[in-house]
Protein backbone atom coordinates (compact mmCIF):
# COMPACT_ATOMS: atom_id res chain seq x y z
CA UNK A 1 0.00 0.00 0.00
CA UNK A 2 1.36 3.41 -1.00
CA UNK A 3 2.38 5.63 1.93
CA UNK A 4 0.15 8.66 2.32
CA UNK A 5 1.70 12.06 1.74
CA UNK A 6 2.02 14.53 4.61
CA UNK A 7 0.10 17.79 4.30
CA UNK A 8 0.62 20.85 6.53
CA UNK A 9 -1.54 23.93 6.93
CA UNK A 10 -2.01 26.59 9.61
CA UNK A 11 -4.33 29.54 10.23
CA UNK A 12 -3.92 32.40 12.70
CA UNK A 13 -6.59 32.90 15.38
CA UNK A 14 -7.01 36.58 14.49
CA UNK A 15 -10.28 38.38 13.71
CA UNK A 16 -13.33 36.51 12.52
CA UNK A 17 -13.09 34.15 9.57
CA UNK A 18 -15.27 35.02 6.58
CA UNK A 19 -17.29 32.86 4.21
CA UNK A 20 -14.33 33.32 1.83
CA UNK A 21 -12.05 31.55 4.36
CA UNK A 22 -14.71 28.87 4.79
CA UNK A 23 -14.97 28.17 1.04
CA UNK A 24 -11.24 28.59 0.32
CA UNK A 25 -9.68 26.86 3.33
CA UNK A 26 -11.90 25.04 5.80
CA UNK A 27 -14.04 23.05 3.34
CA UNK A 28 -10.83 22.01 1.59
CA UNK A 29 -9.31 20.82 4.88
CA UNK A 30 -12.35 18.63 5.44
CA UNK A 31 -11.80 16.94 2.07
CA UNK A 32 -8.00 16.74 2.31
CA UNK A 33 -8.00 14.93 5.69
CA UNK A 34 -9.32 11.80 3.97
CA UNK A 35 -6.44 11.60 1.47
CA UNK A 36 -3.36 12.86 3.33
CA UNK A 37 -1.71 12.62 6.76
CA UNK A 38 -2.73 16.13 7.80
CA UNK A 39 -1.21 18.44 10.39
CA UNK A 40 -3.48 21.43 10.97
CA UNK A 41 -2.16 24.11 13.32
CA UNK A 42 -3.69 27.14 14.96
CA UNK A 43 -0.79 29.54 14.43
CA UNK A 44 -0.86 31.65 17.59
CA UNK A 45 2.91 32.28 17.45
CA UNK A 46 2.50 33.95 14.06
CA UNK A 47 -0.39 36.00 15.43
CA UNK A 48 1.74 37.98 17.91
CA UNK A 49 3.77 39.73 15.19
CA UNK A 50 0.90 42.23 15.51
CA UNK A 51 -0.08 43.30 19.06
CA UNK A 52 -2.88 41.18 20.52
CA UNK A 53 -5.14 41.55 23.54
CA UNK A 54 -4.14 38.41 25.54
CA UNK A 55 -7.63 37.46 26.76
CA UNK A 56 -9.04 37.89 23.24
CA UNK A 57 -6.26 35.79 21.70
CA UNK A 58 -7.01 32.95 24.13
CA UNK A 59 -10.74 33.18 23.44
CA UNK A 60 -10.26 33.28 19.65
CA UNK A 61 -7.93 30.27 19.83
CA UNK A 62 -10.63 28.07 21.39
CA UNK A 63 -13.28 29.58 19.14
CA UNK A 64 -11.28 28.69 16.01
CA UNK A 65 -10.62 25.15 17.26
CA UNK A 66 -14.36 24.66 17.92
CA UNK A 67 -15.19 26.09 14.50
CA UNK A 68 -12.87 23.68 12.69
CA UNK A 69 -14.39 20.69 14.45
CA UNK A 70 -17.93 22.01 13.85
CA UNK A 71 -17.13 22.31 10.13
CA UNK A 72 -16.01 18.68 9.94
CA UNK A 73 -12.25 18.76 10.62
CA UNK A 74 -11.93 15.51 12.58
CA UNK A 75 -9.27 15.34 15.34
CA UNK A 76 -9.32 11.54 14.96
CA UNK A 77 -8.37 11.76 11.26
CA UNK A 78 -5.80 14.56 11.48
CA UNK A 79 -3.42 16.19 13.96
CA UNK A 80 -5.14 19.37 15.16
CA UNK A 81 -2.95 21.35 17.53
CA UNK A 82 -1.81 24.73 18.83
CA UNK A 83 1.55 25.95 17.48
CA UNK A 84 2.82 27.25 20.86
CA UNK A 85 2.21 23.83 22.46
CA UNK A 86 5.07 22.35 20.39
CA UNK A 87 8.34 24.12 21.37
CA UNK A 88 10.16 22.54 18.39
CA UNK A 89 8.61 25.23 16.14
CA UNK A 90 10.57 28.01 17.86
CA UNK A 91 13.69 25.84 18.23
CA UNK A 92 13.89 24.90 14.55
CA UNK A 93 13.12 28.48 13.55
CA UNK A 94 16.28 29.63 15.38
CA UNK A 95 18.45 27.11 13.54
CA UNK A 96 16.89 27.99 10.17
CA UNK A 97 17.52 31.70 10.82
CA UNK A 98 21.19 30.90 10.34
CA UNK A 99 20.40 29.59 6.83
CA UNK A 100 18.30 32.63 5.83
CA UNK A 101 19.54 35.96 4.48
CA UNK A 102 18.30 39.38 5.60
CA UNK A 103 17.87 40.50 1.99
CA UNK A 104 15.50 37.59 1.30
CA UNK A 105 13.29 38.57 4.23
CA UNK A 106 13.27 42.26 3.30
CA UNK A 107 12.03 41.35 -0.19
CA UNK A 108 9.05 39.33 1.08
CA UNK A 109 5.80 40.94 -0.08
CA UNK A 110 4.03 40.29 3.22
CA UNK A 111 6.82 41.99 5.20
CA UNK A 112 6.61 45.05 2.96
CA UNK A 113 2.79 45.17 3.20
CA UNK A 114 2.64 44.66 6.97
CA UNK A 115 5.46 47.15 7.56
CA UNK A 116 3.44 49.75 5.67
CA UNK A 117 0.27 48.90 7.65
CA UNK A 118 1.99 48.70 11.07
CA UNK A 119 4.70 51.34 10.71
CA UNK A 120 4.70 51.87 14.49
CA UNK A 121 5.59 48.22 15.15
CA UNK A 122 8.03 46.88 12.53
CA UNK A 123 9.38 44.11 14.77
CA UNK A 124 11.79 41.27 14.04
CA UNK A 125 8.89 38.80 14.22
CA UNK A 126 7.31 40.48 11.18
CA UNK A 127 10.51 39.98 9.24
CA UNK A 128 11.14 36.47 10.58
CA UNK A 129 7.57 35.30 9.91
CA UNK A 130 8.52 33.26 6.78
CA UNK A 131 11.31 31.44 8.67
CA UNK A 132 8.89 30.38 11.39
CA UNK A 133 6.49 29.27 8.67
CA UNK A 134 9.33 27.30 7.08
CA UNK A 135 10.02 25.62 10.44
CA UNK A 136 6.30 24.79 10.75
CA UNK A 137 6.32 23.04 7.38
CA UNK A 138 9.71 21.28 7.56
CA UNK A 139 9.25 19.89 11.10
CA UNK A 140 6.62 17.45 9.86
CA UNK A 141 8.50 16.41 6.70
CA UNK A 142 5.57 17.85 4.75
CA UNK A 143 5.12 16.88 1.12
CA UNK A 144 2.27 19.27 0.43
CA UNK A 145 1.30 22.78 1.60
CA UNK A 146 -2.12 23.98 0.40
CA UNK A 147 -1.98 27.73 -0.24
CA UNK A 148 -3.61 30.55 -2.12
CA UNK A 149 -1.56 32.29 -4.80
CA UNK A 150 -0.81 35.12 -2.34
CA UNK A 151 1.18 32.63 -0.19
CA UNK A 152 3.30 31.26 -3.04
CA UNK A 153 6.36 33.23 -1.91
CA UNK A 154 6.30 31.58 1.53
CA UNK A 155 6.41 28.07 0.09
CA UNK A 156 9.21 29.08 -2.28
CA UNK A 157 11.35 30.39 0.59
CA UNK A 158 10.64 27.19 2.58
CA UNK A 159 11.90 25.16 -0.39
CA UNK A 160 15.03 27.35 -0.69
CA UNK A 161 15.89 27.04 3.01
CA UNK A 162 15.27 23.26 3.02
CA UNK A 163 17.55 22.78 0.01
CA UNK A 164 20.21 25.06 1.50
CA UNK A 165 20.29 23.00 4.72
CA UNK A 166 20.23 19.68 2.83
CA UNK A 167 23.14 20.84 0.65
CA UNK A 168 25.17 21.99 3.65
CA UNK A 169 24.83 18.70 5.55
CA UNK A 170 22.93 15.88 3.89
CA UNK A 171 19.27 15.24 3.02
CA UNK A 172 17.39 16.13 6.22
CA UNK A 173 14.18 17.81 5.13
CA UNK A 174 11.63 16.91 2.48
CA UNK A 175 11.39 19.80 0.02
CA UNK A 176 7.67 20.71 0.10
CA UNK A 177 5.42 21.36 -2.88
CA UNK A 178 2.65 23.97 -2.94
CA UNK A 179 -0.86 22.73 -3.63
CA UNK A 180 -2.86 25.52 -5.26
CA UNK A 181 -6.43 24.71 -4.40
CA UNK A 182 -9.16 25.01 -6.99
CA UNK A 183 -11.75 26.93 -5.01
CA UNK A 184 -13.83 28.26 -7.88
CA UNK A 185 -14.09 32.00 -8.25
CA UNK A 186 -12.47 34.22 -5.65
CA UNK A 187 -15.04 35.47 -3.13
CA UNK A 188 -15.20 39.26 -3.34
CA UNK A 189 -16.22 41.96 -0.88
CA UNK A 190 -20.00 42.54 -1.04
CA UNK A 191 -19.56 46.34 -1.26
CA UNK A 192 -16.54 46.27 -3.59
CA UNK A 193 -16.55 42.92 -5.44
CA UNK A 194 -13.28 43.76 -7.23
CA UNK A 195 -11.53 43.25 -3.84
CA UNK A 196 -11.16 39.94 -2.01
CA UNK A 197 -13.49 39.48 0.97
CA UNK A 198 -11.25 40.10 3.98
CA UNK A 199 -11.49 39.39 7.70
CA UNK A 200 -9.81 42.76 8.37
CA UNK A 201 -11.75 44.93 5.89
CA UNK A 202 -12.29 48.55 6.89
CA UNK A 203 -16.06 48.24 6.35
CA UNK A 204 -17.34 45.06 8.00
CA UNK A 205 -20.57 45.23 5.96
CA UNK A 206 -18.66 43.99 2.93
CA UNK A 207 -17.57 40.79 4.67
CA UNK A 208 -19.83 37.98 5.89
CA UNK A 209 -18.29 36.40 8.98
CA UNK A 210 -18.88 32.83 10.09
CA UNK A 211 -19.98 34.26 13.45
CA UNK A 212 -22.65 36.57 11.96
CA UNK A 213 -26.22 35.77 13.00
CA UNK A 214 -28.98 35.18 10.46
CA UNK A 215 -30.26 38.78 10.52
CA UNK A 216 -26.76 40.22 9.98
CA UNK A 217 -26.06 37.82 7.09
CA UNK A 218 -29.30 38.67 5.28
CA UNK A 219 -28.88 42.40 5.94
CA UNK A 220 -25.37 42.35 4.42
CA UNK A 221 -26.53 40.48 1.31
CA UNK A 222 -29.47 42.87 0.84
CA UNK A 223 -26.94 45.74 0.75
CA UNK A 224 -24.60 43.97 -1.66
CA UNK A 225 -23.57 45.96 -4.73
CA UNK A 226 -25.09 44.81 -8.05
CA UNK A 227 -25.68 46.93 -11.21
CA UNK A 228 -28.48 48.63 -13.12
CA UNK A 229 -29.08 45.86 -15.67
CA UNK A 230 -31.48 43.75 -13.51
CA UNK A 231 -30.27 40.49 -15.08
CA UNK A 232 -28.76 37.62 -13.07
CA UNK A 233 -25.89 36.52 -15.27
CA UNK A 234 -22.30 35.41 -14.62
CA UNK A 235 -20.00 37.99 -16.22
CA UNK A 236 -17.16 38.92 -13.82
CA UNK A 237 -15.79 41.67 -16.06
CA UNK A 238 -19.02 43.59 -16.67
CA UNK A 239 -21.11 42.40 -13.71
CA UNK A 240 -18.66 41.84 -10.82
CA UNK A 241 -21.28 42.23 -8.07
CA UNK A 242 -23.82 39.83 -9.53
CA UNK A 243 -21.07 37.36 -10.52
CA UNK A 244 -19.70 37.40 -6.95
CA UNK A 245 -23.17 36.65 -5.55
CA UNK A 246 -23.59 33.79 -8.05
CA UNK A 247 -20.22 32.32 -6.96
CA UNK A 248 -21.27 32.49 -3.31
CA UNK A 249 -24.68 30.96 -4.03
CA UNK A 250 -23.05 28.18 -6.05
CA UNK A 251 -20.56 27.37 -3.25
CA UNK A 252 -23.23 27.29 -0.53
CA UNK A 253 -26.05 25.61 -2.46
CA UNK A 254 -23.95 22.98 -4.24
CA UNK A 255 -25.47 24.03 -7.57
CA UNK A 256 -23.36 25.04 -10.55
CA UNK A 257 -23.25 28.68 -11.62
CA UNK A 258 -25.16 27.73 -14.80
CA UNK A 259 -27.91 26.09 -12.70
CA UNK A 260 -28.07 29.20 -10.50
CA UNK A 261 -28.40 31.45 -13.56
CA UNK A 262 -31.37 29.36 -14.75
CA UNK A 263 -32.94 29.40 -11.29
CA UNK A 264 -32.89 33.20 -11.11
CA UNK A 265 -33.71 33.95 -14.76
CA UNK A 266 -36.22 36.80 -14.70
CA UNK A 267 -35.86 37.36 -10.94
CA UNK A 268 -35.31 40.85 -9.54
CA UNK A 269 -32.08 41.64 -7.71
CA UNK A 270 -33.94 42.03 -4.40
CA UNK A 271 -35.26 38.45 -4.52
CA UNK A 272 -31.89 37.15 -5.77
CA UNK A 273 -29.91 38.80 -2.95
CA UNK A 274 -32.39 37.58 -0.33
CA UNK A 275 -32.12 33.99 -1.67
CA UNK A 276 -28.31 34.11 -1.52
CA UNK A 277 -28.40 35.47 2.04
CA UNK A 278 -30.89 32.82 3.20
CA UNK A 279 -28.87 30.01 1.59
CA UNK A 280 -25.68 31.14 3.36
CA UNK A 281 -27.49 31.59 6.69
CA UNK A 282 -29.12 28.13 6.40
CA UNK A 283 -25.74 26.48 5.77
CA UNK A 284 -24.00 28.30 8.64
CA UNK A 285 -26.73 27.82 11.27
CA UNK A 286 -25.92 24.17 12.17
CA UNK A 287 -22.17 24.95 12.16
CA UNK A 288 -22.70 27.87 14.56
CA UNK A 289 -24.90 25.72 16.82
CA UNK A 290 -22.28 22.94 16.93
CA UNK A 291 -19.49 25.46 17.58
CA UNK A 292 -21.45 26.92 20.55
CA UNK A 293 -22.00 23.39 21.92
CA UNK A 294 -18.28 22.60 21.65
CA UNK A 295 -17.27 25.89 23.30
CA UNK A 296 -19.45 24.96 26.26
CA UNK A 297 -17.34 21.78 26.69
CA UNK A 298 -13.92 23.24 27.45
CA UNK A 299 -12.66 19.90 28.85
CA UNK A 300 -13.24 18.26 25.45
CA UNK A 301 -11.44 21.07 23.56
CA UNK A 302 -8.51 20.97 26.00
CA UNK A 303 -8.32 17.21 25.45
CA UNK A 304 -8.19 17.69 21.66
CA UNK A 305 -5.34 20.21 22.05
CA UNK A 306 -3.46 17.98 24.49
CA UNK A 307 -3.70 14.93 22.24
CA UNK A 308 -2.86 17.02 19.14
CA UNK A 309 0.23 18.53 20.79
CA UNK A 310 1.49 15.07 21.85
CA UNK A 311 1.05 13.64 18.35
CA UNK A 312 2.59 16.71 16.67
CA UNK A 313 5.54 16.75 19.09
CA UNK A 314 6.37 13.10 18.38
CA UNK A 315 7.02 13.90 14.72
CA UNK A 316 8.47 17.38 15.28
CA UNK A 317 10.97 16.24 17.92
CA UNK A 318 12.31 13.47 15.65
CA UNK A 319 13.07 16.04 12.95
CA UNK A 320 14.60 18.47 15.46
CA UNK A 321 16.85 15.77 16.95
CA UNK A 322 18.13 14.95 13.46
CA UNK A 323 18.83 18.66 12.79
CA UNK A 324 20.62 19.14 16.13
CA UNK A 325 22.83 16.13 15.47
CA UNK A 326 23.75 17.33 11.98
CA UNK A 327 24.70 20.84 13.05
CA UNK A 328 26.87 19.50 15.87
CA UNK A 329 24.86 20.18 19.02
CA UNK A 330 26.14 17.89 21.79
CA UNK A 331 23.42 15.63 23.20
Amino acid sequence: MEERKVLYSAVQPTNNLTIGNYIGAITNWVGLQNNYDCYFAIANMHAITVRQVPAELRQRTLSLLALYIACGVDPEKCVLYLQSHVPAHAELCWVLNTFTYVGEMERMTQFKDKSARHAENINMGLMDYPVLMTADILLYQSDIVPVGLDQRQHVEIARDIAQRFNNAYSPTFKVPEALYLKVGAKIGDLLDPTKKMSKSAENANGSVFLSDDRDAIIRKFKRAVTDSEACVKYDPENKPGVSNLLSIYSAFSGKSVAEAEKEFAGAGYGDFKLAVGETVADRLAPIQAEQAKLLADKAYLDGVLRSGAERAARTANKTLAKVYKKIGFYS
